[in-house]
């Protein structure tokens, strides 16, 4: 059981840190360059700044589920 614990710490890492770098890195360290590039009529690093970061987040949600089903079932801890 402590492996299992220890695999979704390392599945929670990974992904908020996915997480920080869309938000706060393509955000607002890296907005100024993002800016020079455009999706759907805005600059990039705005887009990132305002709707990217939620997408992203949403996104990171079903990969959770996704990753913490296929463990439940590896360690026979899944809803049967």
């Amino acid at each position: 059981m402590q492996n299992y614990w220890k695999k979704n710490l390392g599945y929670l890492v990974i992904l908020l840190l996915i997480w920080f770098i869309v938000s706060y890195g393509f955000g607002i360290l890296l907005a100024p360059y993002l800016d020079t590039f455009h999706l759907g009529g805005f600059k990039l690093g705005f887009w990132f700044a305002q709707q990217g970061s939620i997408y992203v987040f949403v996104v990171i949600i079903f990969v959770y589920v996704w990753l913490m089903n296929r463990l439940d079932k590896d360690y026979d801890v899944d809803e049967k």
